[in-house]
């Protein structure tokens, strides 16, 4: 079992940027209450299955509490939503929220959870391009621009839902990471915690886009070093809303040959630079499920902050939005969007103009392009509908894996996208509005793993097959 486990690992770090809902990856295990119009009181809630996480992280996500009324019809959709929410901690395989026993209107109810594996010492191959297509075809599969090493995440670790993560990389690009996440710490668990520390180096650089490509220098040396310190402060007032507060310490150099090639890399135009981040990030979760969602609304709002002083100074303010909505039992469509701004407009360094292609700008059939600029927005409408599941059976005997889910949802889709880019030079893709449209289809399993598989056509006239996974360890 752990060796088709950890396949599956590894093989979401080998297609790296391309993460089992509710009802998405197993048979509904919420028994229907009896349909009435009486009302029901809850007298008992009974917990089992948690080895390891205490009680009160498990409870912190129940929607109801003992004494609480419900009729019927109600009471099912709690049930539904509690188990929606524990799902969705990331910290359990399975869970079954059921109606146990009833005495008149009195009942009580089980909550009954399989943990996930909490400790994973596995094997790190990732790839330093930024999507799978880019480096089998643009870079002919080299295994010289990969990163290996081990990644040590042992995830709850003192049953209080913290993860501790501790990275040891080697290959193309050097790195240590470690990461203390501790999310309630106050006695109304609310308030948490996160503190990490990086140091990378890399030995390739990008120094500027060309006709919307990126132009990079290698060497055998370091061309790029960084060090960072990390603290995030996390509130949590309830199961939907989030928020964090975070500050950074930041320190970067580039080697003198970038600078030559570049001066502009860097806003202080030499090659270093040393700042503070000041962060907030505002998040809502309204969804069967954070990794795939097929109903409900998830929204992100962040603003930044790097620097107090006018020349490294850079304001940012960033939003995201998905809306997923049912259309039958086995149909959904989902809309998204996202936008991307940072101040001053004229006056922005290399380093602060990436938009489509990175982080969450991402337009589907533009995977081999990018295009620079100081604010941009994309978008997209999908149509999933599932083709067919299965679960496969355990051959090894374990109480919490026995199991393996599957299913493939087939999809449609089309992009818009659009990015501000005052001197634009020979990137044609800016200040243009950017359409993308393609087919695919969609397989999630264990452990929030979710591998996209898309054929996508752009306004250039090209297209090809897209391999992208996301993964929640």
């Amino acid at each position: 079992m752990r060796l088709a486990l950890l396949t599956i690992l590894i093989l979401g770090h080998f297609f790296q940027g391309f993460a089992q809902p509710t009802e998405l990856l197993v048979e509904n295990s919420v028994k229907e209450a009896t349909v009435s119009e009486e009302l029901l009181q809850i007298t008992s809630i009974r917990l089992s299955g948690n080895k390891r996480t205490r009680p009160f992280i498990v409870m912190r996500e129940v929607p109801f509490r003992e004494g609480d009324f419900f009729t019927p019809k109600e009471l099912t959709e709690q049930l539904t939503l509690a188990r929606n929410l524990l799902m969705n901690t990331a910290l359990f395989v399975d869970v079954v929220v059921e109606v146990d026993s009833r005495i008149g209107d009195h009942i009580g109810i089980h909550i009954q959870v399989k943990e996930r594996w909490y400790l994973f010492p596995t094997p790190y191959f990732k790839l330093i391009d930024r999507n799978f297509n880019q480096w089998w075809v643009e870079n002919k599969r080299s295994l010289e621009r990969v990163n290996y090493g081990l990644k040590f995440i042992q995830n709850n670790l003192t049953g209080r839902n913290d993860n501790l993560n501790i990275w040891l990389i080697d290959g193309y690009n050097r790195q240590v990471n470690f990461k203390y996440d501790l999310p309630f710490i106050d006695k109304q668990l609310t308030k948490g915690f996160s503190i990490s520390y990086l140091y990378s180096t890399q030995r390739e650089v990008q120094y500027k886009t060309s006709e919307d490509r990126q132009k990079f220098i290698q060497t055998d040396g370091n061309l790029f070093t960084q060090n960072k310190v990390d603290f995030t402060f996390s509130y949590r007032p309830d199961v939907k809303w989030r928020h964090y507060w975070g500050i950074s310490l930041n320190q970067q150099q580039i080697a003198d040959t970038v600078l030559a090639l570049n001066p502009n890399f860097y806003p202080s135009k030499s090659n270093r630079i040393e700042f503070v981040d000041l962060k907030y990030t505002v998040q809502y979760f309204d969804v069967d499920y954070i990794p795939y969602a097929s109903k409900g609304i998830f929204f992100e709002g962040n603003l930044y902050r790097r620097s107090l002083n006018r020349e490294n100074g850079l304001w940012s303010t960033r939003f995201r939005v998905q809306y997923s909505n049912p259309l039958s039992s086995k149909a959904f469509y989902q809309v998204r969007a996202n936008a991307l701004a940072r101040f001053p407009l004229q006056t922005i360094s290399f380093i602060d103009q990436r938009m489509i292609g990175f982080g969450d700008l991402q337009m589907r059939g533009l995977d081999y392009h990018v295009v620079d600029g100081t604010a941009g927005v994309s978008g997209g409408l999908a149509f999933h509908f599932e083709l067919f599941k299965f679960v496969l059976k355990n051959p090894i005997r374990t109480n919490s894996h026995d199991k393996i889910p599957f299913r493939f949802l087939l999809k449609t889709y089309g992009d818009l996208g659009y990015v501000r880019n005052n001197t634009p030079g020979n990137n044609a893709l800016a200040n243009t509005l950017l359409r993308t449209a393609g087919i695919g289809i969609d397989m999630i399993s264990i452990y929030d793993f979710v591998l996209n598989m898309e054929y996508s056509f752009n306004q250039l006239g090209t297209s090809g097959l897209f391999l992208h996974t996301r993964y929640g360890f």
